[in-house]
């Protein structure tokens, strides 16, 4: 089994978390939007997989390349 760090692509502020830990995601879902300079970007999965855990909530602000997520595919 593979695991994959999920990083943000860019600076901002978590919006809304679209999937909670635990839960099975396929390729391309997406796992939480950031929102920068009043656009809301997608964080998309890489893979399909059980997300194993969340680093970050809502409201708080995310680093460009920030480790946000875990995914066991």
């Amino acid at each position: 089994m593979a695991t994959f760090e999920i990083r943000c692509e860019v600076a901002g502020k978590v919006v809304r978390i679209e999937a909670c830990a635990g839960s099975r995601v396929a390729a391309e879902d997406t796992l939480l939007l950031v929102e920068c300079m009043k656009m809301e970007i997608p964080v998309p999965s890489p893979a399909a997989g059980v997300l194993e855990a969340l680093h970050v909530a809502e409201g708080e602000q995310v680093a460009e390349g920030q480790h946000v997520a875990t995914l066991r595919a």
